[in-house]
C-alpha cells in the first residue's frame, strides 16, 4: 500500500514542479518587474474575456457588481498565496502549498483540481475554435469514412488533428513565446468590438435588463472563470527579483484585468443585448475588417496555448506508468488518448458558455478562492479578527458559487444535450 501511495503523489504532484520550474519560464529572482508583471497579465487574461457579456446578459446590469467582488477576493486570495509563499522558502509551487498545509492529501487535492481546471479550460479552446470556424464558413462539411459530420464537429476534429503534433514536443519554448501574445491578442479584441460597436453600424443602444435573478448563478460562475490564474502565482513569485514588489504586481495585474472584463462586458451587452452569445465574436458581423481582425485573433489565441496548458496534464497521467514514462512511442499513444479524449467531450458538450460556466463554478472558485484561503488559514494559525472575517467571508463566496453555480451549468448542459 505504501508504494502504491508514492506512485499515486508523484504522477499527481511531480509534473506540475516541472511545469512550473521550466515552462513557466524564469529563473529564480531574476525577473524584472516589469516583466513580471507582463507575466501575471497574460496569465490572468485569457478567453474569459469572450464570455463576460453574455454573463452580463445572464445577470442583467446590476450583475456587475458581482464581477467587481468577485475580482476583490480574487485578488486578496492572490495576496495570501504570496504570504504562503513567504511562510516557507522550500515551497515553489501551487502543490507545495497544499502539502505546506494539509501534508500529502492537500498536495494532492491541489494537484487533482488544477489538473481538472487545465483539462476543461483546453477542451474549451477546441469548442471555441470549432464555433468560430463554423460561424466563418457555415456551409462546410465533412465526410469521414462515409459518416458525414456537420460543421462545427468536423471543425472540432479538425482542429483537435492539426494541434495533436505540438502535443507530442517535449520543448515547448518556442510555443511558450507564442503564447505570451495572449495579452495582446485580448486587447486586439477588445479594441476591435470596440470598433464595431461605434463605427461600423451595431451601436450601443441596447439597454438591456437590470437584473435577473435566474441568471445570477451563470452570470457569477463565467465572472469567476476570468480569475484562475491562481496556480501561476508562485513561480511568478519565485522568479520576481524584488520579492516585496509582488503585491504591487498582483494589484496592478487584477486591475488592469478587470477593467478590461467590465469594458468588454458592457459594451457587448449594449451591443447586442439579450441576443449576445456565449462568445461575442459569434455576433459581430462577418464582413467588417474590425470584426475579422477580432474572429482571427481569438482563432489564433488558443492554438497557441493549447499545447502549453495540456501539458502538466500529459506529464501527470505518464507518470501514472513509471515502466514505460520515457518511452517516445508511449507517450505519444498517452497524449493521443488525451487529444481524443478532448475531442469526445467537446462533441458531447458543444456549449461553450455552459461548460465554461461549470469549470468557473466547480474548479476555478475552488482552486483561485478556496484552496488559497484554506492553506492560508492553516500555515499562518491566523487568529480571530478582521482578517479571519474577511477569509471566511471569501470562503463561503467559494461555497456558493460551487454550489449554485455547478448545479446551474448542470441543469443547463443536460437540457441542452436533451434537446439536441
Amino acid at each position: 500500500m505504501e508504494g502504491k501511495h508514492k506512485i499515486t503523489e508523484s504522477a499527481l504532484t511531480q509534473p506540475l514542479v516541472e511545469l512550473e520550474a521550466n515552462d513557466i519560464s524564469v529563473k529564480e529572482g531574476n525577473t524584472s518587474f516589469f516583466k513580471t508583471c507582463f507575466n501575471g497579465l497574460n496569465a490572468i487574461t485569457g478567453i474569459g474575456i469572450l464570455s463576460v457579456p453574455y454573463a452580463l446578459a445572464a445577470g442583467g446590469w446590476l450583475s456587475l457588481i458581482l464581477l467587481f467582488i468577485i475580482a476583490l477576493a480574487a485578488t486578496y486570495s492572490g495576496l495570501l498565496v504570496k504570504r504562503c509563499m513567504e511562510a516557507d522558502p522550500s515551497i515553489k509551487s501551487y502543490s507545495d502549498i497544499g502539502e505546506h498545509a494539509f501534508g500529502r492529501i492537500g498536495k494532492v487535492v491541489v494537484s487533482v483540481v488544477l489538473y481538472a481546471d487545465l483539462y476543461m479550460v483546453v477542451t474549451g479552446f477546441l469548442i471555441l475554435e470549432g464555433d468560430n470556424l463554423h460561424n466563418l464558413f457555415p456551409e462546410i462539411t465533412f465526410d469521414l469514412f462515409g459518416i458525414s459530420i456537420d460543421g462545427k464537429s468536423s471543425f472540432i476534429v479538425l482542429i483537435a488533428l492539426i494541434l495533436l503534433p505540438t502535443v507530442w514536443l517535449d520543448d515547448l519554448s518556442i510555443l511558450a513565446y507564442v503564447s505570451a501574445g495572449g495579452v495582446l491578442a485580448s486587447f486586439v479584441i477588445l479594441i476591435s468590438v470596440f470598433w464595431v460597436g461605434a463605427f461600423d453600424g451595431i451601436g450601443l443602444h441596447n439597454k438591456g435588463e437590470l437584473f435577473n435573478l435566474n441568471g445570477l448563478p451563470t452570470a457569477v460562475s463565467l465572472f469567476m472563470f476570468c480569475y484562475s490564474a491562481h496556480p501561476v502565482f508562485p513561480p511568478l513569485y519565485t522568479s520576481i527579483q524584488k520579492k516585496h514588489q509582488f503585491s504591487t504586481v498582483l494589484l496592478l495585474c487584477f486591475t488592469v484585468c478587470t477593467l478590461s472584463y467590465a469594458i468588454m462586458a458592457v459594451l457587448g451587452y449594449a451591443m447586442f443585448g439579450a441576443g449576445v452569445n456565449s462568445q461575442i465574436t459569434l455576433n459581430l458581423p462577418k464582413h467588417k475588417v474590425a470584426s475579422k481582425v477580432a474572429i482571427y485573433t481569438t482563432l489564433v489565441t488558443p492554438l497557441a496555448k493549447y499545447a502549453l496548458m495540456l501539458k502538466p496534464v500529459a506529464l501527470s497521467t505518464e507518470s501514472w506508468f513509471p515502466t514505460y514514462q520515457k518511452n517516445k512511442s508511449f507517450k505519444i499513444l498517452i497524449r493521443t488518448s488525451l487529444v481524443a479524449t478532448q475531442v469526445i467531450v467537446a462533441l458531447a458538450v458543444p456549449f461553450f458558455g455552459y461548460l465554461m460556466s461549470l469549470v468557473g463554478a466547480l474548479l476555478s472558485a475552488t482552486a483561485s478562492l478556496t484552496i488559497p484561503c484554506l492553506c492560508y488559514l492553516k500555515i499562518s494559525r491566523t487568529r480571530w479578527g478582521g482578517e479571519m472575517v474577511v477569509i471566511l467571508s471569501i470562503i463561503l463566496l467559494s461555497i456558493l458559487i460551487v454550489i449554485f453555480g455547478t448545479y446551474t451549468s448542470m441543469v443547463q448542459i443536460i437540457g441542452e444535450i436533451t434537446n439536441s
